[in-house]
């Protein structure tokens, strides 16, 4: 509309000046009609994608949930070993939370570990009762603190923390001291739910405190004794917060610092996660160095030099033999799913 009423304003100027704003101002209201069906051409593409994004500089990157502003980037996943401050494992994500991430890096820091008994700590943004039930069933200990989301507590009403579960009689117990029942049960979001809730909320002295409806209902995961216990283990080691915050921001900061304000400066996952990959084999190279020295480091170089030497000498004599199971194994192989597509 500016540009328009500028034409509008250039006609009634004096012809040579008149002609000389009015080709600059189509000049502009074309260049302007060219970006509109660029940019209808970007929403096409936009609702044509999953997760409704797309970066125009690095086709790979996308939102990240941070704190104030949103950042486009990658996402950086590390475990670090909480005696030695080395990172153990690390991934690079385009996935803008890390709710889903929690298992994943717990099971690659154990087989990286080499280890059956493993305790991963993490802050409350990796909370998310199945990955820490895929942690449990994995046979992985896991402490992350639940997030305090409740609107409820925010209101100034009482919270779920504030019904305590009676396994016994599988019900809750409210802060009036009445009991909550089981009512039914529910599936959502993949979930199975189970609700409970009092007859008695209605003319309970504590209902202002409690609920805006009729009645206080209170809704119970099929799994949550695993979120139950994990809760006690955190209660009963508050420090562990502590410890983590010491143990895996160390490395972060420090890696931060090395890049500068830039960060990242390769584009595309694949190239970001090989970048990321050089960072933490030098920070793990500076920290061995800082633990045993430079000559331990060189030391524990040669000896695993010596190792794969060693089972170089040991494999090349089977190695026809090994090659010609593997060569029979794949032809056995072939030979079955040939059988399974004639039937």
């Amino acid at each position: 509309m500016r540009y328009l009423a500028a034409l509008d304003t250039a006609d009634r100027e004096e012809p040579a000046v008149a002609q000389t704003k009015s080709a600059r101002l189509q000049d502009k209201i074309a260049g302007l009609k060219t970006r509109m069906q660029e940019l209808k051409a970007i929403e096409v593409r936009l609702n044509e994608t999953a997760d409704k994004q797309i970066s125009l500089t690095d086709p790979d990157a996308r939102s990240m949930k941070t704190r104030g502003t949103g950042m486009v980037g990658y996402n950086v996943q590390t475990a670090v070993d909480a005696q030695h401050h080395l990172i153990v494992a690390h991934e690079v994500t385009n996935v803008g939370t890390d709710r889903s991430q929690l298992s994943s890096m717990a099971k690659q820091a154990r087989a990286a570990m080499g280890t059956q008994n493993l305790t991963a700590v993490a802050d409350r943004g990796y909370f998310k009762g199945e990955e820490i039930l895929a942690c449990h069933e994995a046979g992985i200990t896991v402490i992350v603190p639940k997030p305090l989301t409740s609107g409820s507590k925010a209101e100034g009403r009482f919270g779920k923390q504030d019904f305590i579960y009676e396994p016994d009689v599988n019900a809750y117990r409210c802060p009036a001291g009445q009991r909550l029942i089981w009512r039914f049960a529910s599936v959502e979001n993949g979930m199975t739910l189970h609700s409970y809730w009092s007859s008695g909320c209605q003319v309970c002295a504590l209902h202002d405190q409690c609920t805006t409806g009729k009645e206080r209902r209170v809704k119970r995961w099929e799994h949550e004794a695993v979120l139950e216990a994990m809760q006690d283990r955190l209660d009963n080691a508050p420090e562990m917060m502590r410890v983590r915050r010491q143990t895996v921001e160390h490395p972060f900061g420090t890696i931060k610092s090395w890049m500068g304000a830039t960060h990242f400066l390769m584009k595309t996952l694949d190239r970001v996660s090989t970048e990321m990959s050089l960072h933490v084999l030098a920070y793990n190279l500076k920290r061995v160095m800082k633990l045993l020295g430079i000559g331990g480091l060189i030391d524990a170089v040669k000896a695993c030099g010596l190792l794969l030497r060693s089972i170089r000498s040991f494999l090349k004599p089977i190695a026809p033999a090994l090659r010609a199971h593997l060569e029979n194994a794949i032809c056995t192989v072939g030979f079955v799913k040939t059988l399974a597509q004639s039937a």
